[in-house]
């Protein structure tokens, strides 16, 4: 009796785990054509993207190198740490001489002197020997929080004119700083 239980509950055990692993198997049939269903349907989005021509530079940039944005701010005497050190992606226009500063995350930058810059994603203005003139994108903390119109350098100070003029020593913006991120410029 106990071999007649025995074949039948191994033949009950076998059967039940076919069932399973069937089962399993058209889960993954099922998966295997969800997935290639999604990678269609994504190819296809993708594709159905209008394509864009790409934006050429102006006629005075083709061809050339972009320096550093460090590099450029030394060139036109000012202090190669006015913006954060991730802020290396811009674009400067050589004739009209408007710069524009790609910034990945609003943040905000302190200096050895204590004072605090705070910077948009996208910091404008037009660049001069010894000047940044029309800043759009950068304030400084004066009791609140002032937008800068300009930043001048003269000798060894730096003059950020924010509803008032004030001047700041040069040395505490020659080092390129970190930003911290906050959440509103």
């Amino acid at each position: 009796m106990d071999q007649i239980l025995n074949k039948v509950g191994s033949y009950w055990f076998s059967q039940k785990a076919n069932k399973e692993i069937n089962s399993v198997g058209d889960d993954l049939n099922s998966l295997s054509t969800s997935i290639e269903g999604g990678a269609k349907w994504l190819v296809s989005k993708i594709k159905a993207i209008p394509q864009t021509e790409p934006k050429l530079p102006s006629s005075s940039t083709i061809g050339k190198m972009q320096k550093p944005l460090q590099e450029l701010l030394k060139e036109h005497d000012l202090a190669v740490g006015i913006f954060p050190r991730d802020a290396t992606n811009y674009e400067f226009n050589e004739e009209t001489k408007k710069l524009t500063v790609f910034i990945p995350s609003i943040c905000e930058v302190g200096y050895r002197d204590s004072s605090v810059l705070r910077f948009s994603n996208v910091v404008t203005g037009y660049l001069e020997k010894g000047k940044l003139a029309d800043v759009e994108g950068m304030k400084t903390k004066v009791v609140i929080w002032v937008k800068v119109t300009s930043i001048s350098a003269e000798g060894s100070k730096l003059y950020f004119q924010a509803g008032v003029k004030k001047s700041r020593s040069r040395e505490a913006y020659e080092v390129v700083r970190d930003g911290v991120c906050v959440d509103k410029f």
